[in-house]
């Protein structure tokens, strides 16, 4: 995704919350604040990704960047995002969506297509939970075409339109897109989150945190809104 001629640049601020690794994906925080100049605009990173969780007017959106076949963006799914979406975005004080960081090769690209497509029938999230209630770890062949469509019948997909869909490609450049556009602002690994507010300000989570870091970021980030 090129970058507009008029985009502003802002500051991606990495808070030093935890001094802790949990392994291959997750990073520990320095002691230090880390500050770096990345020239994105606000409205392309949120609006360019899935379709919104939450308040569509909320003045402050959590950015996931991840991959399908990812161990730690499976963790955030499986013990952290339920805790997120009911405590956060579903009291409407912010907003959620995810943008591809396919790190894993082209399995993870396809996976990731197949939830556009799902999209294109109004069942982007159930799709998405779906590859992760089925996720079977890191390039071990999980990733088919039958799987796939496994997938897109347990959510109740139309399979002719979703078969069409995914064997024409038509949402691989946006994955590509996105992989390329998340370079370009310094995302590095999955799972990277961005807590942002409309203005740009983001506050980033790398790795997979648990809730009290999350809940200590939001709630820091809404404090800093309201004053």
């Amino acid at each position: 995704m090129k970058k507009k001629n008029n985009s502003k640049k802002y500051v991606l601020l990495i808070i030093p919350i935890i001094a802790v690794s949990v392994g291959i994906g997750a990073f520990a925080f320095s002691q230090d604040n880390k500050q770096s100049d990345v020239g994105f605009d606000a409205s392309d990173l949120i609006l360019g990704g899935a379709p919104i969780l939450g308040d569509s007017d909320a003045t402050l959106t959590l950015v996931e960047w991840g991959d399908y076949q990812c161990t730690y963006c499976h963790r955030f799914h499986e013990e952290v995002k339920d805790n997120v979406l009911s405590n956060f975005v579903e009291s409407g004080k912010i907003r959620f969506t995810f943008r591809d960081f396919t790190l894993n090769g082209p399995a993870s690209v396809l996976a990731a297509e197949a939830a556009y497509c799902a999209g294109d029938q109004n069942k982007y999230w159930e799709y998405h939970d779906e590859l992760y209630i089925n996720w079977e770890g890191e390039n071990t062949g999980w990733v088919t075409m039958n799987n796939l469509k496994k997938f897109a019948s347990n959510v109740g997909l139309d399979m002719d339109k979703f078969d069409k869909c995914v064997q024409d490609h038509r949402y691989k450049q946006k994955v590509l897109n996105n992989y390329k556009y998340g370079q370009q602002i310094g995302v590095n690994a999955t799972p990277t989150f961005m807590v942002i507010d409309n203005e740009g300000d983001a506050r980033v989570i790398r790795g997979a945190q648990p809730y009290e870091v999350f809940n200590q970021v939001i709630n820091e980030k809404l404090r800093t809104i309201d004053t």
